[in-house]
């Protein structure tokens, strides 16, 4: 394995705003650590024979197709509305 890169966890929380304690940028630190050994650890696969993919398993479009159909007309639709006026919906205000 190559050698462990330090990466500066406080120089990076300041970039983001952040304000960390001295404590917390320690564990950080170590948990960045870990990341990056094992990632260093993923380079040593061989991945030579493996084709290149967005997703781990095949997927396929779900959806039906947009055929048009028979559906309710505009007055149909309106015709169990308690309030209508000009072929809308009259619902009550929402908004303050």
């Amino acid at each position: 394995m190559s050698e462990t890169v330090e990466l500066d966890v406080a120089h990076v929380a300041k970039l983001a705003r952040l304000n960390l304690t001295e404590e917390e940028t320690k564990l950080f630190q170590a948990q960045l650590g870990r990341v990056l050994e094992y990632a260093e650890k993923l380079r040593e696969l061989d991945t030579t024979d493996v084709e290149a993919a967005a997703h781990a398993v095949p997927v396929f479009n779900v959806f039906r197709e947009d055929e048009p159909r028979s559906w309710l007309t505009a007055e149909e639709a309106l015709s169990n509305a308690p309030r209508q006026a000009n072929g809308l919906f009259i619902v009550t205000k929402v908004v303050e």
